[in-house]
């Protein structure tokens, strides 16, 4: 398949914003008009029918142009560590020492990843 939609990645995106409005899956499917069933399937790694991603979009605002893939995509079309920058600096509830922090904590473990990867030794 050379196009692709990262469901496991939109379920995590989702769960992320679920978290952050402390709200139960069961409050999400109400309130995204979409069957608790569907959010159980998404979380074993089934993909999401079209209306039910246009409802859980919608609901939690996420572009889901973000989760389109292809085989051939780089990460070099958008630079992963400089967007989590912008997204952990952006975010009123993390303050300048706490974002340095986090990001210093993610770019050490990207660089790691990075280097076993090359070494052939990815865990």
């Amino acid at each position: 398949m050379s196009n692709f939609f990262d469901a496991e990645g939109f379920y995590a995106a989702l769960d992320a914003i679920r978290r952050d409005r402390e709200v139960s899956w069961k409050k999400v499917a109400e309130k995204a008009k979409v069957s608790a069933s569907t959010l159980t399937r998404m979380g074993q790694g089934k993909r999401p029918d079209v209306d039910s991603l246009a409802a859980l979009a919608s609901w939690s605002s996420l572009d889901v142009s973000q989760f389109y893939r292809t085989e051939t995509m780089t990460r070099a079309q958008k630079d992963t560590l400089a967007e989590i920058t912008t997204l952990l600096r952006a975010d009123r509830n993390i303050k300048g020492e706490d974002a340095q922090t986090m990001e210093l904590m993610i770019k050490t473990l990207y660089e790691d990843m990075r280097k076993r990867r090359a070494d052939g030794t990815q865990v």
